[in-house]
């Protein structure tokens, strides 16, 4: 497997500070436990664009919605059509990381959930892509949901070859016959979130990651970890001898300010270059204070590249959950969608590599990770 070269190995520079930091991001620990506060968290597509949709995406208030907040109340955002993507979308470009809210009446959400979001549907998401000429995506279990993973198989079941899945399990619950039902709709992995409910020790991760890994390992699923730089360097003997690819989220929430020799970042591009580990290129706002990236953040996407082209995907993060208070007790807050042009956001891309890059992580990367056809 052809590879690029890349300097990545200075000496870690001391971790002073948080600035950038991301709400809910897992501290530090001095005893071995990994930690967290609560965070925000169909035909075949056609190979070209079908033009910008002329009105709005509106997505509709639905009844139902448990304790829905005041604001989902008395409006629901809307979802503004895309700007035109300043590069050429290849043909079958995939949005690697979305998730999808409601209709609340016939998918509830989660009673022990952190926040509460507003409807974000299958229809608001297939509008978006198509008006951006993006031809698949993956969705990926939200942990609004727990591991209720309804409302995602059921969109899979009505776009069979346009999108795939990444869901929610307990590996002491799944049943063999449910997951092989999964994996016919289009799953192919399993998600772990380790930045919004952390507190594990280190062994008990590591038992997590073994028990999950086992259950998933004979479907051919890999498993997707939401996790800091920390963490990440932290259960890196685990991630190594895993028995199923891992998969890491927003750029393992590295801190484009923090610069190339951040503690932790060097760990994540070592894995990159064993070819079982893959990253996704998303959150641009998880990993600096601007939406559509600066030259800091494009520094950190070409470095994740060049550590191993064939390994990293791109992906939205669409609806975009924003920042809440931290839930402690009573009705989770409300999480209003950041205010996100999709096509300026897709755009970005560009500026991190050249067409042959772009068509490796929009089309290649993501048919190999996921079983696109």
């Amino acid at each position: 497997m052809a590879r690029r070269a890349a300097d990545h190995r200075e000496q870690p520079e001391s971790r002073q500070g948080a600035a950038g930091a991301y709400p809910g991001r897992p501290e530090p620990s001095k005893t071995g436990t990994i930690s967290a506060r609560a965070c925000p968290d169909c035909p075949r597509a056609p190979s070209r664009r079908r033009g910008r949709p002329r009105s709005v995406l509106l997505t509709t208030a639905i009844a139902g919605n448990p304790s829905p907040p005041a604001a989902a109340k008395k409006a629901i955002p809307m979802f503004e059509p895309p700007s035109p993507p300043q590069f050429a979308v290849p043909s079958d470009g995939c949005d690697c990381h979305v998730h999808l809210f409601g209709p609340f009446e016939r998918y509830p959400l989660d009673g022990r959930r952190l926040y509460t979001p507003d409807p974000a549907l299958a229809a608001d998401l297939i509008a978006m892509l198509d008006g951006a000429g993006m031809a698949r995506a993956v969705l990926v279990q939200p942990s609004a949901y727990g591991t209720d993973n309804r409302c995602m198989l059921d969109a899979m079941a009505e776009s069979p070859q346009r999108l795939r899945g990444v869901v929610v399990i307990d590996p002491d619950a799944a049943e063999a016959g449910e997951l092989a039902r999964m994996h016919a709709l289009g799953v192919r992995g399993t998600r772990l979130n380790l930045a919004t409910a952390g507190g594990k020790s280190a062994a008990e991760t590591a038992e997590l990651v073994d028990r999950l890994a086992a259950r998933i390992a004979p479907l051919g699923w890999h498993l997707q970890i939401f996790a800091t730089l920390e963490v990440i360097a932290a259960i890196a003997p685990i991630v190594r001898r895993s028995a199923v690819d891992i998969v890491f989220d927003h750029m393992g929430m590295a801190q484009a300010a923090r610069g190339m020799s951040q503690e932790g970042l060097s760990t994540l591009l070592d894995l990159l270059q064993t070819g079982r580990v893959w990253v996704k290129l998303s959150g641009t706002y998880r990993v600096s204070s601007e939406i559509y990236g600066n030259p800091q953040v494009t520094a950190l996407a070409r470095m994740l590249i060049a550590a191993n082209p064939e390994r990293v995907v791109w992906a939205s993060d669409w609806p975009h959950t924003g920042a809440h208070p931290h839930h402690v007790e009573g009705e989770p807050p409300h999480a209003e969608y950041r205010k996100i042009d999709y096509g300026r956001l897709l755009s970005v891309l560009a500026a991190w590599g050249d067409p042959d890059d772009i068509d490796r992580i929009l089309v290649r990367n993501p048919a190999a990770l996921y079983g696109f056809a």
